[in-house]
Formats: structure tokens, C-alpha cells, sequence
């Protein structure tokens, strides 16, 4: 299995062309807390078409800015993303950060997939047919109010109950009068590399998006692309099914510059694409 996502890499200029790809936590993961107009740039300088915006409440005073920025220098908002906790959010009644993202992406007309993870804590104490009720629920309150705004709504995998793609699965044929769909995460699903192979094509179907991570059974939970020993055979596994892409290059690291972050997951990439790695 040959990547074709990534064609070619200047060093030098440290300019990246890359095709079907977009970066993921790069606004809250940076130790550099770039600005709205430096993160455009950065991504314009690597080649970036595409982008997947994530966000912490601090961050909603420049969102809207970013976001016509990002559209300014012809860069696609693929998604927003949203993060749902029972302290703050309710079956009919989102947090206000949430709601203003809403509002955000409204006055923008802006026609993008809201990435929506729901924290574990909603199903501590729940079986898992309440589980599936409340989810099911949770997520048609959300995707009603995409729907309104013409945009849709895709479950992001991240810890627990809601984690589990095969969960997820089930809340999306619960709701067909909506166009849901799948995130997959490779830095959630750590559970997944045994059964991986016969993970992917069930997933295959349903995913709008897959967001990559060197993988390890044990260890560092986030690792450069490259330098695990399953992600290339997992990347192998959904192109096997299908999956072309888009596919999402990791920020997901708080204390370094994340453009050398996004750099070396890239270069990870294409030692795979080149299969100039041993893993």
C-alpha cells in the first residue's frame, strides 16, 4: 500500500505540498499561542488547503476572525469542533460557548461539519441501552440546529462509551433523518490496533474523516506519524476498504511549536508513503 496524499517535501523552505490533508489541534496544542492571522500564514506556508478548527472558550473571541481569514487565503473549513460536558450541556440547552460557536458559524454562512465528542461522564451511570438513548438524544438536539444552519454533524471518537466507533454507529442508524457521520481518531483508539482489520471495514461506510498518530500499544499516547509500530498498517487497513481521505495531521502536542509538530508527523507520513520505514 502506497500513500498518495503527500508528493513532494522542500526541506529548505520547509514548504509541504500536500493533497486530501488538513491539520487537527493546532489552536489550543501550540507553545508559541499563535494568533489568528500567524496560524493562516503557517498553514498557507505548508501547503494546507484544508482545516479542522478546534478551540477552547478563550479562543472564541478571535473565532470568527480566523475563520474568514481562513476562508480569505482559500483554506476550506472542513470542520468546527464541539465539545459537550453535563455541566454545561443538556439535551435541550448547549453551553454558551458552544451556542456562540453556533452563532459564529451562522453569521458566517458558513456551510462546514460540526466534530461533536461528548464527554464519558454522561454515561458513568447509565447501561448501555440508556447510553444509546441519551446519546441518541444528545445528538439530535445538535444536529437539528446544524441542520438548520445547512451544515452537519460527525461523532468524534474520543474516551468511554461515546468513544467506541461501533457505538457511535448505532446512534447514526437511530438518526436517519439526519446526515451524520464518523471522525476517527488514532489517538483514541489505542483499544483498536488488535482488532483494527475488522474494525475498518465496519467504520468505512459511515467516515467523513480520519485523523492519524504514530501508534504504540504502550507509551506515549501521542506520537509523530512514522514512529509507531501499527499506524501504517492501520492507514493499510482503510485504504483496503475504501478510505481515501480527508486525513488529519496531528498538532496534539501542548508544549512545542506546532508547526514543527505538524512538520515531523509529515515527514513521518511520507517515510511511510515512500515505505522507507520498517514498522
Amino acid at each position: 500500500m502506497v500513500l498518495s496524499m503527500i508528493v513532494g517535501c522542500q526541506k529548505d523552505s520547509q514548504t509541504i505540498q500536500i493533497e486530501n490533508t488538513f491539520p487537527w489541534c493546532i489552536v489550543a496544542y501550540d507553545s508559541l499561542s499563535r494568533a489568528p492571522q500567524e496560524r493562516i500564514k503557517m498553514m498557507t506556508e505548508l501547503g494546507f488547503t484544508k482545516y479542522a478548527y478546534d478551540w477552547r472558550d478563550r479562543h472564541l473571541v478571535n473565532t470568527k476572525n480566523e475563520l474568514i481569514l481562513a476562508q480569505e487565503n482559500g483554506i476550506e473549513i472542513i470542520s468546527v469542533w464541539i465539545w459537550m460536558n453535563p455541566k454545561r450541556d443538556s439535551i435541550h440547552k448547549l453551553s454558551p460557548a458552544n451556542e456562540k460557536l453556533f452563532k459564529i458559524v451562522e453569521e458566517l454562512k458558513l456551510k462546514t461539519t460540526f466534530w461533536v465528542g461528548l464527554s464519558d461522564s454522561y454515561f458513568k451511570k447509565t447501561i448501555p441501552e440508556e447510553s444509546l438513548e441519551l446519546a441518541t438524544n444528545l445528538i439530535d438536539h445538535v444536529a437539528i440546529k446544524a441542520d438548520s444552519i445547512n451544515c452537519k454533524v460527525a461523532l468524534y471518537n474520543h474516551k468511554g462509551w461515546f468513544g467506541n466507533p461501533l457505538n457511535q454507529i448505532e446512534i447514526i442508524k437511530a438518526l436517519p433523518e439526519h446526515d451524520l457521520s464518523l471522525v476517527y481518531n488514532f489517538h483514541h483508539g489505542h483499544q483498536d490496533i488488535d482488532n483494527f482489520s475488522e474494525l475498518a471495514p465496519k467504520i468505512q461506510p459511515y467516515l467523513s474523516a480520519v485523523n492519524l498518530n504514530g501508534m504504540e500499544k504502550d507509551g506515549e499516547k501521542i506520537l509523530p506519524i512514522g514512529e509507531g509500530s501499527y499506524e501504517k498498517g492501520m492507514i493499510a487497513a482503510l485504504k483496503e476498504v475504501g478510505f481515501e481521505g480527508p486525513w488529519g495531521i496531528l498538532g496534539h502536542v501542548g508544549n512545542k511549536d506546532v508547526k514543527e509538530v505538524l512538520l515531523k508527523n509529515i515527514e513521518g507520513l511520507n517515510r511511510i508513503q515512500n515505505n522507507n520505514i520498517s514498522k
